[in-house]
């Protein structure tokens, strides 16, 4: 799976931003499996993107745009005025030739520019969002991820998430501007079990097909049910609805609504 489309406008990545990408197999380093059904697919080489866009006031032009094989996203190699390089995630609206630039204030709001979420003003759509100021952005990295700004209050901004939550962000961290391209990942058909494979994904066993030493589910006489009040993990724990998120977790104060 070559992962090549007609919006993509250079086949091989530049190799000054490449690394190794090791696969791990879903083993840990005393070899043994912490991941299930992981293993094998295409090798790999990680492209190092440019999270923090801390390079501010030196404009940048978009060389290409192109594929990669670590997120949904597609990537966007720019060209610096100083000679240097580095690879962003491509946003909605970005094209071969177009300047983008990243500031502390001045910085026009355009598909493609980063500046502190204090100099953006409200309604703005942003991604590639930092949850502290120098960390490098954290959320809304995935295809067609965006939040909105939707107020300022003192040192805080609230910003409405894909997921409906409202969140408080501090507001000296930074945002890009716009929507993270490759809408159309969601649409996406895998078609057969050999491209699932191609990607490090093995075969998926469900529980009821197991024995009961393997898992909740498993046993019964033919097609059973799983014969408990909820659906378990194969570690005896509560799934597919169970809320898992701690309930003394720090962030709890920032989060002014909750996601449906």
């Amino acid at each position: 799976m070559t992962g090549v489309r007609r919006s993509h406008t250079r086949q091989q990545p530049e190799k000054s931003l490449l690394t190794p990408a090791p696969s791990s197999g879903g083993r840990n380093s005393a070899g043994r499996a912490t991941v299930r059904f992981r293993g094998g697919g295409h090798k790999r080489r990680y492209r190092v993107i440019d999270f923090k866009r801390d390079k501010d006031n030196v404009p940048a032009r978009v060389a290409s745009i192109e594929y990669d094989p670590n997120r949904s996203a597609d990537i966007a190699l720019l060209h610096y005025a100083d000679g240097e390089k580095r690879y962003i995630l491509a946003p909605v609206g970005i094209a071969v030739g177009v300047t983008v630039i990243s500031g502390t204030q001045g910085v026009d709001v355009r598909p493609g520019n980063a500046m502190p979420l204090s100099a953006m003003p409200v309604g703005a759509i942003v991604h590639n969002i930092e949850l502290s100021p120098g960390k490098g952005g954290q959320m809304c990295r995935s295809a067609g991820a965006s939040a909105q700004l939707m107020a300022k209050e003192g040192k805080f901004a609230h910003l409405r998430l894909p997921s409906s939550e409202m969140r408080m962000v501090y507001i000296g961290c930074r945002a890009s501007v716009g929507q993270v391209g490759n809408t159309d990942h969601s649409n996406i058909t895998i078609g057969k079990a050999g491209r699932k494979r191609w990607s490090g994904h093995r075969p998926h066993v469900r529980g009821v097909a197991m024995n009961p030493r393997d898992h909740p589910h498993g046993g019964g006489e033919g097609r059973s049910p799983i014969g408990r009040k909820s659906p378990m993990t194969p570690w005896g724990q509560p799934t597919l609805g169970h809320k898992t998120r701690k309930r003394n977790k720090a962030s709890n104060r920032l989060i002014v609504k909750r996601r449906k």
